[in-house]
């Protein structure tokens, strides 16, 4: 496969029969299922962290999802490729790379980003209520990879607010001195100063690892809630130098 041609240049336009009980919604979506298919069946063999990395890249140039609760959540359906926030990526990148087909991706989903199991009915998710909504919650389920955060650098303790208990990240200039320990499909989780947290959450922001000849990269949904952005693949030594977060820890897919 033309590995261009799997990029979005355009949206494709389809309809998504799950929303058909309230609305005819028109959306976009980054990846028709023929193309999702076509790429999982191109991975096959690869490592895990290799096809995580590759899905998160066809998200490139994707509009953020200025939605407070996700889009995902508010139409109560698993997938809502036309805008995505940073943890939707995280989720759908996840969920396509450890699946066979797109309808597989779906029950990963429904296993992966709730506490307990997604329900859904009709095609909708009855249970959103039961859904990691903070991304430390994410790391500490063990769902989402196993932490990596002490084996690429020395940490420091952070507070999170929400349990009273003190965790570990590497400070920005720590996970820059270890970023070439790093590897495809990395997920990183970017801690707030506990003065910017708005609901004691411990994780601001998440990115996915792409490692090339030329260096390592991050993919994420770079914006914010109401007012937009677009999924970027940006030099990662350099976001750690400039971003408003005060560390990160890591989590790695076997």
């Amino acid at each position: 496969m033309n590995r261009p041609a799997m990029k979005k240049a355009v949206f494709l336009c389809i309809i998504i029969s799950s929303l058909l009980t309230t609305s005819p919604d028109s959306v976009c979506l980054a990846l028709s299922d023929e193309q999702a298919m076509n790429l999982q069946n191109e991975l096959k063999g690869r490592q895990t962290g290799e096809r995580i990395a590759a899905f998160a890249e066809q998200f490139i140039g994707t509009p953020y999802d200025i939605d407070p609760l996700g889009t995902y959540v508010t139409h109560k359906v698993i997938v809502a490729d036309e805008r995505v926030d940073c943890m939707y990526l995280a989720f759908r990148a996840v969920e396509l790379a450890l699946s066979a087909t797109p309808d597989e991706a779906i029950q990963v989903a429904l296993e992966k980003r709730f506490h307990e199991r997604g329900v859904l009915a009709k095609g909708r998710v009855v249970n959103y209520d039961d859904r990691f909504a903070y991304g430390e919650d994410m790391i500490y389920s063990g769902k989402w990879g196993d932490e990596i955060t002490a084996d690429i650098g020395k940490t420091v303790a952070v507070k999170d607010l929400r349990s009273g208990k003190n965790v570990i990240m590497l400070t920005p200039a720590e996970a820059i001195k270890g970023m070439r320990g790093l590897r495809n499909g990395d997920i990183l989780f970017f801690i707030k100063a506990p003065q910017k947290a708005l609901s004691n959450e411990l994780v601001g922001h998440i990115g996915i690892v792409r490692t090339t000849d030329s260096g390592v990269y991050l993919i994420h949904a770079s914006g914010r809630k109401g007012k937009g952005g677009i999924v970027k693949k940006k030099e990662l030594g350099d976001y750690l130098k400039k971003m408003p977060f005060i560390g990160v820890k890591i989590t790695r897919f076997p």
